[in-house]
């Protein structure tokens, strides 16, 4: 057996590329900027776990900007009728339509063709060419609104526009490297690393920035077409709704200080704005005047004297940094529609790098843990599947850096747990190695067999863990979607290096030493092959009953005492708090509970100096969760001075709803799909062991967070998505010996079939579990609060899952292999009933 030469260079260029593209991100970025310019130079993008900074998601308000665009309307609709010389009774606003009344129905038909040419079309999507505009008519009336498609329309203008005003306004304030996207039909990401004031940044992006110019009512009366606005200090106008100039005329808005050292906002029209400005001043001399910004009164003067030089001052109690966010606004022009935060992460950036710190001190004990166990596991071959996982890790760094992913935490511990999953392969080829050995065959008979025979395992369990992965990716958002990212790749490149690299590697060895037999043997005795014939089926009443009796409990645990659902799962503010002295908990629950904020919870983690605050949603929208996050920062640096907000989560209900219904909905659909593709790849008992058992151990995990408490969140969701794939994967490989099994014994019976294949895989079922068990221990005790969630579940998980493999799934299998026995049995006592009739029965039917 020999190796094509081609084949050898070919994988030898495909490594030595991915080490020259993943090597950048071991170095540092003085050393980098010494390297040629004819080398690498990208690393893989930190999430801002890592980095630290702000993520803010924000939603277009549909109604909002339907109401604006209908009060544009409504003066439009009276301009064109009042051309056309048709004269209307009444042109009036009714919710989200604009009902018109003539006084003659004569023009009805009329004023309909000129109320339809209000309408745009729409350019893109199916309804394209159509107009925005519905006109209609109804018991003499005509009903003006927007159909569905312009409403859609409307939306998705706002969102583009939007997008280019909020990029124009970060730019204004200076922040380096921000991430603005479109996400979904009517939302905007907009991710900005490094530290940055939450609430400064929910002011810039939030605010539509609307400045307008009106005339005061006249003896300050309230009246028709007088709106009643307030200013910072709760004083209250009479503003004419008319808008006498709008803030578009602006050409330049700047941050200056009055005679007292004040920060105020000059602004500068342009020269039709001046013009305007001109007339109306020198015409209202003596009358007050309004600024109003976004429906609040920034300031009312008196108009002295007329303003012929086109700028003015907006002053009020500014600080230098909200005048700045007010000048960056104006100067960047109005958002088209008013946007909602509806989700907002904030990661000090001294927390990112502790986050770091403990996601390479963990994966590299993980890392050493699994390489350890490999090597006494077997001996000098195992040096080669440690060389395979090596080069693994080096091409998972290289894939994320070519496909430009963002590594995050999660994303870490994806890498982790593709470590994990990686040895799977080897220690399938392995293991089915040693068993050709056993039987006699020669070293390259042996290697030939037993990759032949492990490769279509390992696609199937890959398979089953790449939809678990794909499932992730699709319904989860940000650190959730980097995990699924690097674990599929690692599953993909994992078919590399454990699969095509060791086969040609252990043949070039093979054939250089001259060895006639593969001897794969261990440095510890303990680690030989396991070949008793032990009897699992005799306990598979006792195994299935407590299993049964645990995921019972589970359900109890479910609803008493309860999932502690994290903050992504019930909204609301959660904070992380770090002191320089081991934190009072009662002192702080005491302060933040007086704040009047509803329910308030404080949890030490980690370590005495770090607690986790959650408070729950606060009813009045964004404003009032923004003025909570603010109380909540200023009580606990009351409390203790010493104390730093090192993170802040806010998650309105909207997106909390979503993400539930998500999370739930990805696990039964990941769940199904493996189903499907195991009733595929095998037989439909198959398919319902599996899918009974994962039941079974989803249950068990659902009851491990509500037994220990840990955060319900997405981290817990990707958790358990994965612990679903990794849990069909284990029995993946035993029903892939059953069916082979079957095969070669025909006649064994049922029983008998299922203990062989369960001792014949219960090496590598064991070993397996056991390097996956490695590779995240050190994660879930040193990786921190943000893996938490995931890593401990998915110690507690694999341990549920090699337990149900032996004790579950077979069991099940067996059930339902007896059924089948027990009906085709009856159908063919049937038969032979029917086909055998007595001598005197016979002449009678004759």
């Amino acid at each position: 057996m020999r190796t094509s030469p081609w084949l050898v260079a070919t994988y030898t260029v495909i490594i030595l590329l991915g080490i020259l593209i993943a090597l950048p991100n071991a170095l540092p970025q003085s050393t980098l900027q010494r390297l040629p310019s004819w080398l690498p130079h990208q690393q893989v993008s930190l999430g801002l776990d890592l980095r630290g900074g702000s993520h803010l998601v924000l939603e277009v308000d549909e109604a909002d900007l339907t109401r604006e665009r209908l009060q544009s309307l409504l003066q439009d609709a009276r301009r064109v009728l009042r051309e056309k010389n048709i004269q209307p009774k009444s042109v009036v606003r009714n919710q989200n339509q604009i009902v018109v009344t003539l006084n003659d129905q004569a023009q009805t038909d009329e004023a309909v063709t000129q109320l339809r040419t209000l309408g745009n079309t729409i350019a893109t999507g199916i309804s394209a060419g159509q107009s925005d505009l519905s006109v209609t008519t109804s018991g003499g009336n005509i009903i003006v609104a927007f159909s569905a498609a312009g409403i859609s329309s409307n939306v998705d203008s706002a969102v583009q526009q939007s997008l280019e005003v909020i990029r124009q306004r970060v730019d204004q304030v200076g922040v380096a490297e921000p991430t603005i996207q479109r996400i979904g039909g009517n939302r905007v990401l907009v991710q900005l690393p490094g530290a940055q004031d939450p609430t400064r940044l929910r002011q810039l992006l939030g605010s539509t920035a609307k400045m307008s110019f009106h005339m005061l009512a006249p003896n300050n009366a309230p009246g028709p077409g007088v709106t009643m606005l307030k200013d910072d200090e709760g004083n209250t106008y009479p503003v004419l709704d008319r808008v006498e100039i709008s803030g578009d005329r602006l050409s330049d808005a700047r941050v200056s200080f009055d005679q007292s050292q004040q920060p105020v906002v000059s602004f500068r029209f342009d020269s039709a704005g001046a013009t305007r400005f001109a007339d109306i001043t020198r015409q209202n001399v003596g009358n007050p005047f309004a600024i109003v910004l976004d429906d609040k009164v920034l300031s009312a003067p008196v108009i002295r004297e007329p303003i012929t030089g086109g700028s003015g001052q907006i002053s009020g109690n500014f600080s230098t940094d909200t005048a700045n966010t007010l000048a960056a606004m104006l100067r960047a022009g109005a958002l088209p529609a008013k946007l909602t935060v509806i989700e907002e992460r904030t990661v000090g950036a001294d927390l990112g790098a502790d986050a770091i710190q403990m996601g390479i001190y963990s994966g590299l004990v993980g890392f050493v843990l699994v390489a350890a166990f490999i090597f006494l596991l077997y001996g000098t071959w195992g040096i080669l599947a440690n060389v395979a996982l090596l080069i693994h890790t080096i091409l998972t760094f290289s894939a994320l850096t070519l496909v430009g992913a963002t590594l995050t935490l999660p994303g870490i511990a994806g890498v982790v747990l593709g470590i994990g999953l990686a040895v799977d392969a080897n220690v399938l080829i392995n293991e089915r190695i040693r068993e050709e050995t056993r039987k006699g065959k020669g070293s390259f008979a042996a290697i030939d067999t037993g990759f032949r025979r492990a490769y279509s395992t390992i696609i199937d369990g890959n398979m089953t863990a790449l939809i678990a992965a794909a499932i992730l990716f699709w319904f989860g958002t940000g650190p959730v979607r980097g995990f699924a990212v690097t674990m599929a790749l690692g599953l993909i490149i994992s078919m590399f290096t454990s699969v095509a690299f060791v086969r040609v590697s252990m043949i070039e060895i093979t054939r250089r030493f001259k060895l006639k037999t593969i001897n794969i043997k261990p440095l510890l005795p303990v680690f030989y092959p396991y070949d008793k014939h032990i009897q699992f089926m005799k306990a598979r009443f006792f195994g299935v009953t407590v299993s049964a009796l645990l995921s019972a409990a589970s359900v109890v645990l479910f609803f008493h005492p309860g999932l502690n659902y994290g903050v992504d799962f019930r909204g609301g503010i959660q904070m992380s708090v770090k002191t320089q002295e081991a934190a009072d908990l009662a002192k702080f629950r005491e302060g933040l509970n007086s704040l009047g904020l509803g329910e308030v919870s404080l949890q030490s983690y980690g370590d005495n100096n770090t607690m986790a605050v959650r408070a729950q949603r606060q009813d009045g929208g964004e404003e009032a969760q923004t003025a909570a996050v603010t109380k909540l920062k200023d009580e606990i640096v009351k409390i203790d001075p010493s104390a730093t907000v090192t993170g802040t989560d806010v998650i309105g209900p909207k997106v909390s709803g979503e993400l539930a219904w998500a999370g739930i909905l990805s696990v039964v659909i990941a769940s199904l799909a493996m189903l499907l593709y195991i009733w595929y790849r095998f037989e439909w008992p198959f398919a319902v062991g599996a899918i009974v058992t994962l039941i079974l151990d989803v249950t068990k995990c659902i009851g491990f967070f509500a037994l220990t408490g840990l955060d319900f969140n997405l981290t817990a969701i990707a958790a358990i998505l994965t612990l679903v794939g990794y849990s069909v994967n284990d029995k993946v490989v035993v029903y892939d010996r059953m069916r082979e099994n079957m095969r070669l014994y025909k006649s064994m019976p049922l029983r008998e079939l299922i203990d062989k294949s369960i001792n014949e895989t219960l090496a590598r079922s064991i070993y397996t579990n056991v390097t996956a068990f490695l590779a995240l221990l050190p994660m879930a005790i040193w990786g921190g609060s943000a893996v938490e969630s995931f890593a401990i579940p998915m110690v507690f998980g694999i341990l549920v899952a090699a337990a149900s493999s032996v004790f579950i799934a077979a069991p099940i299998l067996l059930f339902l292999g007896d059924w089948r026995t027990r009906h085709r049995a009856a159908v063919s006592s049937n038969d032979d009933k029917v086909d055998i009739i007595p001598p005197s029965s016979r002449k009678s039917a004759g």
